[in-house]
């Protein structure tokens, strides 16, 4: 089966990963991810209209920024895992539309009537329907529904949010959380669901998305440093030391106090890499 991705830098001869990514992901996690996203979007339909009568959900809203997570680039490769997540989405988005539903009951509105093309609910118990059903919606469809800038301009909103996303889980881990960025992630989802067209309308929604991105970045440097710390300058060893070790990447720091707690006395050396690198500055992770 084919595949499509041109969602990191290191994408095959630059132009996108049509058999397998670089990466390792391959066909199928593909398949699924854009089903996942496909799903978030409906999801976020109900969820920026009950916002819109001052309903909130704190399930959804946690529920959509793991999700989306979990489609960047190495995070998740388990096509079962994303079964499960898909399984959870069914359940979130009754939960959100029960929400809406009652929301615009409430005010003695009536209620839109929400329809979506590819019915991604169904074939939960089957992993090959289910990626039948993530290549009708994948990328490929709308370059070639939509011509590569109006794709490309909504990928490149898509990526941004999934990145703001992923600061915002980590934040939320470390008990810190701003509803206005859930806001902006559910608006900016329903958004894309409806496939918009306008050049200058998709470029000031992707810079929106950047300020954002900055916003959640600042709430992750204050969930960061209220849990390990402000960074110090440090003095950090590059060469490898004999025996057992544990290469840790990604900026999940709770994860890497848990698992430096976990080896501790061990004989298990630990590394850090990429975007990990930083944590050897923070007090709390050093000691």
């Amino acid at each position: 089966m084919n595949m499509f991705c041109y969602q990191c830098e290191q994408t095959a001869k630059g132009t996108g990963c049509t058999a397998y990514g670089a990466c390792g992901k391959d066909p199928e996690t593909a398949a699924l991810q854009d089903l996942l996203l496909y799903a978030l979007k409906d999801i976020s339909r109900y969820a920026h209209r009950a916002r819109s009568l001052g309903k909130t959900d704190a399930q959804t809203n946690v529920f959509t920024v793991k999700a989306l997570f979990s489609t960047l680039t190495n995070v998740n490769f388990d096509p079962a895992a994303f079964q499960k997540i898909l399984g959870d989405a069914v359940r979130i988005k009754e939960r959100i539309r029960g929400i809406y539903e009652e929301a615009f009951k409430q005010a003695k509105k009536q209620p839109e009537h929400i329809d979506c093309d590819v019915a991604w609910w169904q074939d939960l118990d089957d992993l090959n329907g289910l990626v039948r059903r993530g290549e009708s919606v994948t990328i490929q469809n709308r370059i070639g529904n939509l011509g590569d800038d109006i794709a490309g301009l909504q990928e490149l909103i898509t990526y941004g949010i999934k990145g703001l996303a992923s600061y915002a889980d980590h934040a939320q881990i470390l008990g810190k959380e701003d509803d206005s960025i859930y806001g902006f992630i559910h608006q900016t989802l329903d958004y894309l669901a409806g496939d918009p067209s306008d050049v200058n309308e998709l470029v000031q929604t992707a810079l929106k998305c950047g300020e954002v991105n900055l916003k959640t970045m600042e709430l992750l440097d204050a969930a960061n440093t209220g849990a390990y710390g402000h960074p110090e300058p440090t003095r950090v060893r590059v060469t490898p030391v004999k025996g057992n070790c544990i290469v840790v990447s990604g900026h999940d720091l709770k994860d890497l106090d848990e698992l430096l707690k976990q080896t501790e006395g061990k004989g298990i050396n630990v590394y850090t890499h990429g975007e990990m690198l930083p944590s050897n500055s923070y007090p709390a992770l050093k000691k």
